[in-house]
C-alpha cells in the first residue's frame, strides 16, 4: 500500500491508518437494525476526525509533550474504539466515549513508561508554551485536577461531559476544576 503523497503529521496519522489499514474492506451498509446498534463507518471517521484536534490535546496533556506517545495513543484510541463501538449507546456521546477511551490508552502508556523509561532519560519538550509560568503551574497540578480543567477550558466540554468521560460525578468535576484553579491561582501568585 501507497502512503500519502504529503507526510502526516498529529492526529491525521490516525485517521490514515484507520481508513486505509484497521477497517474493514468489506462493504459498510448494513441494514436498519445493524446501523442502530453500531456505528457506520462514515459516522465514525467524521466522529473521529471532527474530534482529533482535541483528543490530540488531552493526549498531550496527559503524556507531556511527547507526540509519538500522543500519536500511538491516538492511534491505538481509534482501533479500540472501532472495535467495541457496539458498546456505545448514543452517537451524542461520541466525543465523551471516545475520550474516555484516550485516557485509559494513556494510562497504558504512562503505566509502560514507568516499567521501561527511567525519569531521567525522558525527553526534554520541544514547543515551548506562549505563558511558561501557566504551563508549569499547570504541569505541577496532580494529573485528576489537570484533566478536568483542561478539558473544560481546552476542549470547551460541559461539567456533564466531563463527568461521564471521566467517570466521575458532576459535583466531582466542579470540585476538581474549582480545586485546580484554587492551586493555580495559589502557583502563579507566589
Amino acid at each position: 500500500m501507497a502512503l500519502p503523497g504529503r507526510f502526516l503529521q498529529g492526529p491525521q496519522i490516525f485517521l490514515f491508518f484507520f481508513v486505509r489499514i484497521a477497517a474493514p474492506r468489506a462493504s459498510y451498509k448494513w441494514n436498519a437494525l445493524q446501523e442502530v446498534m453500531n456505528l457506520d463507518k462514515d459516522f465514525f471517521v467524521q466522529a473521529m476526525d471532527a474530534h482529533s484536534g482535541a483528543l490530540f490535546r488531552v493526549a498531550c496533556t496527559i503524556l507531556g509533550s511527547c507526540p509519538d506517545d500522543c500519536r500511538d495513543a491516538m492511534q491505538e484510541t481509534a482501533l479500540k474504539a472501532w472495535e467495541k463501538r457496539h458498546t456505545l449507546r448514543e452517537e451524542g456521546k461520541f466525543k465523551s466515549w471516545i475520550i474516555r477511551i484516550l485516557v485509559n490508552e494513556c494510562r497504558n502508556i504512562l503505566r509502560s513508561r514507568r516499567r521501561l523509561v527511567p525519569l531521567e532519560k525522558l525527553p526534554e519538550q520541544s514547543v515551548s508554551p506562549p505563558d511558561p509560568a501557566l504551563f508549569l503551574a499547570l504541569q505541577s497540578l496532580p494529573e485528576k485536577f489537570r484533566l478536568p480543567l483542561m478539558l473544560q477550558y481546552a476542549e470547551g466540554m460541559t461539567y456533564r461531559e466531563i463527568a461521564a468521560a471521566l467517570r466521575l460525578t458532576e459535583a466531582a468535576v466542579r470540585g476538581r476544576i474549582h480545586r485546580a484553579k484554587e492551586q493555580l491561582r495559589k502557583e502563579l501568585e507566589a
